[in-house]
């Protein structure tokens, strides 16, 4: 038996790997403190009932389910940190104002996003709550851009979609269960003959309008279409009123807004302004986000509620310069040379004690020796 084998779509994070998800971690933590952000860390596992925020059953089944040996009832994996960050809002916190929280951790999913994605993504995060306004949502894309640019993409593109359109038009047609459901899917795989389908039997004017809105995708002049094309309902207004607000908003710090009215592709609890970025040699998105209004309802206070989410995986093959290399330091209870080595590890240098290492297989440049009877950093004679 080849006990070393892992899983499908799990793997080791390896030396090199680790340390550059760690450096960008330590870097996107930086960038939400000084946003006003406050980190919060909640717990891998937990009883299954508070893992989901609504009746979800997308999200129920990417957890993995255990039975709990202390209590009999059953707990699960976490699959994604939002729901947990939502309890600690609405029920620990209880704060009466607004509140930004941001995260940092593993989950685990039963089956991956994408061909290519982990079911162990190190995800990150960062929320807003208690703000309904579209400035939130405005500071969760400016926010998610900064946090790309430190990972080192360079100009990303942003789509943003609206899934209250939709639910603005199923409700007025009436759909409901899995009528919804199958439009819902159809929308997000762009399936016209499968609307088509669903909804012979609602109204021409509203079959037509759910028919449209794959064709809606584009820049500004989207939205002018879309407010030409569809029905005026009070729901469908106020989306596309929300989607020039934050156009304007974001043109203001230089980020241009691609529209996809059809892309319903988000969490299962978003509820409104959905977007995602893409980014040159990455096949999935790079980060998601978007409006989940009704996200702490089941924890007993349901508050507005934005923010964002990435994989800090997705970026470990990028160059990152922050990445350092270190001091190689011979082994020895010498006085002087533990006092040197303390003061260099004291002053953030990387030391390396040899203890039989190959200055091949790590990372340093430089060595501590000693010269004239004094301990000196010179540059390795062949540095790697």
């Amino acid at each position: 038996m080849r006990n070393w084998i892992l899983p499908e779509y799990i793997s080791d994070v390896l030396p090199s790997e680790a340390r550059q998800i760690e450096a960008l971690r330590r870097k996107v933590l930086d960038l939400f403190a000084c946003y006003g952000y406050e980190q919060v860390a909640p717990p891998l596992i937990e009883y299954v009932e508070s893992l989901f925020t609504t009746d979800d059953s997308a999200l129920d089944l990417k957890t993995f389910k255990l039975v709990d040996e202390l209590t009999g009832r059953q707990m699960g994996l976490r699959a994604d940190i939002t729901p947990q960050v939502a309890r600690i809002d609405a029920h620990i916190l209880n704060r009466q104002g607004v509140t930004r929280l941001c995260y940092a951790g593993s989950v685990v999913n039963t089956r991956p996003d994408g061909v290519l994605a982990t079911r162990e993504p190190r995800q990150i995060g960062a929320e807003i709550y208690g703000c309904a306004g579209v400035a939130a949502d405005v500071e969760a894309v400016e926010l998610m851009f900064e946090s790309l640019a430190l990972a080192g993409l360079k100009s990303p593109r942003l789509d943003v979609g609206h899934i209250g359109l939709f639910h603005a038009l199923a409700d007025e047609a009436g759909l409901k269960g899995n009528h919804r459901a199958e439009v819902f899917a159809a929308l997000q795989q762009k399936d016209l003959s499968t609307i088509t389908e669903v909804t012979a039997a609602i109204a021409p004017e509203l079959q037509a309008a759910l028919l449209l809105l794959p064709s809606f995708y584009g820049g500004h002049e989207v939205l002018a279409k879309a407010r030409a094309k569809l029905p005026p309902l009070a729901g469908v207004l106020a989306a596309l009123d929300s989607l020039d607000q934050l156009t304007a908003a974001l043109q203001l710090r230089g980020i241009v807004v691609h529209f996809d009215l059809a892309e319903l592709r988000s969490s299962y609890y978003h509820t409104g302004l959905v977007f995602a970025a893409y980014a040159h040699g990455f096949t999935n998105a790079v980060a998601r986000g978007g409006r989940y209004d009704s996200v702490g309802e089941k924890f007993g206070r349901s508050r507005p509620a934005t923010g964002f989410s990435m994989d800090l995986r997705e970026f470990s093959s990028l160059p990152f310069p922050s990445l350092r290399s270190g001091v190689l330091a011979p082994g020895g209870d010498d006085v002087a040379l533990l006092a040197a080595i303390r003061a260099l590890r004291s002053a953030g240098d990387i030391v390396v004690v040899d203890l039989g290492v190959l200055a091949s297989e790590v990372s340093v440049d430089r060595e501590l020796k000693r010269v004239d009877g004094q301990w000196q950093v010179l540059p390795l004679a062949t540095a790697c």
